[in-house]
C-alpha cells in the first residue's frame, strides 16, 4: 500500500484478475480442457481429460499435464482437488505478468496436451 498506493493496488488485483481470464478462454478452447470454476478472481481450476479411447483417466491425464508444464517451465500449475476432482490450480499473482506471459503460458499448456495425445498411455 505504501508503494502503489490504494489505487495502484486496485490496479494490480485487476489486472491479475483479467489474466486469469484471459488464460481460462485460451484453455477453454481446447476440447480437452474444462474450467471448473467461474474465474471472477486471480484463480483457475481447470482438469484435462484424455481422448476417447486413451488408457488414462482424468485424474492421471491432468497430473501428467501438471507434472509436464512445470518440468517445461513456461509457468507453474498447482495440482489440487476439487469438488472431488483433480485439477490443476493455476493462481495469477505475480506484479509482472503480462497478457503476452498469459498466451505463452497457454499455448505450453496447450501444446503438452498435444505432445501426451502422441505418447502411448501407461498403466
Amino acid at each position: 500500500l505504501r508503494t502503489l498506493g490504494r489505487k495502484g493496488v486496485r490496479e494490480l488485483v485487476e489486472r491479475c484478475c483479467s489474466h486469469a481470464r484471459q488464460l481460462a478462454e485460451a484453455l477453454q478452447r481446447h476440447p480437452q480442457v474444462r474450467i471448473l470454476n467461474e474465474v471472477v478472481l486471480n484463480q483457475v481450476l481447470v482438469k484435462f481429460v484424455p481422448l476417447k479411447g486413451d488408457a488414462r483417466d482424468e485424474a492421471a491425464f491432468t497430473e501428467q499435464v501438471v507434472a509436464g508444464v512445470d518440468a517445461e517451465g513456461t509457468c507453474w500449475v498447482g495440482s489440487t482437488k476439487w469438488h472431488d476432482q483433480r485439477a490443476a490450480r493455476v493462481s495469477i499473482c505475480n506484479w509482472s505478468t503480462t497478457a503476452h506471459d498469459i498466451d505463452r503460458s497457454a499455448a505450453a499448456i496447450l501444446g503438452l496436451i498435444d505432445r501426451l495425445n502422441l505418447a502411448p498411455a501407461t498403466p
